[in-house]
């Protein structure tokens, strides 16, 4: 019997709609640059987690989510549409 894959975040699917809708599209490893440049590490490997729902996303980690993919919080987090 398999054990249900539990979603570690709220954030994931969007951050990864974000990335993609960006013109020129952001790649995982582009924006973990970016958010190298705001003190967030966060590698290529994590950030592809953080997509798939199997990564915790710190409050920290989403505020420089929001500002590298210039979306607001509240869009990451699923409040605004």
């Amino acid at each position: 019997m398999s054990v249900p894959k539990k979603n570690n975040n709220l954030v994931g699917k969007r951050v990864k709609k974000a990335r993609l809708a960006l013109k020129p599209k952001l790649s995982q490893d582009a924006l973990s640059g970016k958010l190298a440049g705001r003190g967030v590490g966060i590698d290529r490997a994590g950030i592809a987690k953080l997509e798939g729902g199997s990564r915790y996303v710190s409050d920290f980690e989403v505020k420089a989510l929001a500002a590298a993919l210039r979306v607001t919080v509240a869009w990451l987090l699923g409040s605004e549409s």
